[in-house]
């Protein structure tokens, strides 16, 4: 076995024709196995994802987390290292250099390795916003990590005692399906956001909070501020709050036209819509727990 190719890659996939095959192909110089896991795609994922190399196995999809973690509880890896990549994501060449040259030579002691995700929006790289680059745990060693069990912004957990490092160079997050695609998108991760601020509120199911627990460079702060700031503002202004701290205080509008298009729909009316969702669902519950799971299963798909 190529030492360089000590990795193996887990894809989640639904519908990624458009993507699969950038993605796959970034990651064939370090992967010695790549699995796809997919949620009975209707285009040609399947196909280009075998065309590949890569081993693709169904599954139905109920979120994000309890996916992962599945795959990485069942599939056979025998790899010393496991990278999490989406589909609509692929690596920079320079990182995939830098993987090549540097894992090998990792201390024993180091179960995970950060890297820095750069997001691509109608073509422009976002560069300012308080944003970029998301540092995220993306690579880690086989049966250390674990998913955190979150409706939304889930991340990959390791032991508190555990260290890590960073790369230097970045993956790339560039979703080529359009801003009605987005839009979809965001409204269904709204609801997936709903669920876990009502949670918080209503204490509808047990609460995963792995991450407080670990040294994370960036997602433990933001998870304190959502909860212990953001989460106290009065909803509604707490999105227009945030959007000018982005834009404004945090030099978002340096990412032009693209930029403004960027913050003010996911710094402000993603926010916006998480708000109104949640006003709505506690209006018609009146905080009544039964009736909160109710209405997420008959309108938002959501089954706790």
């Amino acid at each position: 076995m190529n030492k360089k190719k000590i990795v193996t890659a887990i894809i989640l996939t639904y519908n990624e024709e458009i993507h699969i095959e950038r993605c796959i192909r970034s990651l064939l110089p370090i992967a010695q196995k790549v699995y796809v896991v997919d949620s009975f795609s209707s285009d040609e994922t399947v196909r280009i994802a075998e065309s590949l190399g890569s081993e693709v196995v169904q599954r139905k999809f109920i979120n994000q987390a309890e996916q992962f973690q599945w795959a990485i509880d069942t599939l056979p890896i025998s790899s010393t290292w496991i990278m999490r990549v989406d589909a609509d994501e692929f690596l920079e060449p320079q990182l995939i250099e830098e993987i090549q040259l540097k894992i090998d030579g990792i201390p024993n002691e180091v179960e995970g390795v950060y890297l820095k995700r750069q997001v691509m929006f109608m073509g422009r790289k976002i560069s300012h916003g308080d944003f970029a680059p998301h540092i995220l745990m993306r690579l880690w060693r086989t049966g250390k990590g674990h998913v955190e069990q979150r409706w939304m912004d889930e991340h990959v957990v390791l032991s508190p005692q555990s260290e890590s490092i960073m790369f230097k160079h970045d993956m790339v997050d560039d979703n080529l399906k359009g801003i009605t695609f987005w839009v979809n998108k965001h409204n269904a991760y709204a609801s997936r956001e709903m669920v876990e601020i009502l949670n918080t509120k209503y204490n509808l199911i047990s609460k995963d909070d792995s991450i407080k627990k670990v040294n994370d460079p960036q997602a433990k702060r933001k998870r304190l501020l959502k909860e212990k700031a953001y989460a106290k503002l009065p909803p509604g202004f707490r999105s227009l709050l945030y959007f000018l701290y982005r834009y404004f205080l945090r030099l978002g509008f340096l990412d032009g036209w693209q930029g403004f298009i960027f913050h003010s729909m996911q710094g402000f009316w993603y926010r916006m819509l998480v708000d109104v969702k949640i006003m709505e669902i506690e209006e018609r519950s009146g905080g009544d727990v039964a009736k909160i799971k109710q209405i997420l299963a008959d309108e938002h798909g959501i089954k706790l």
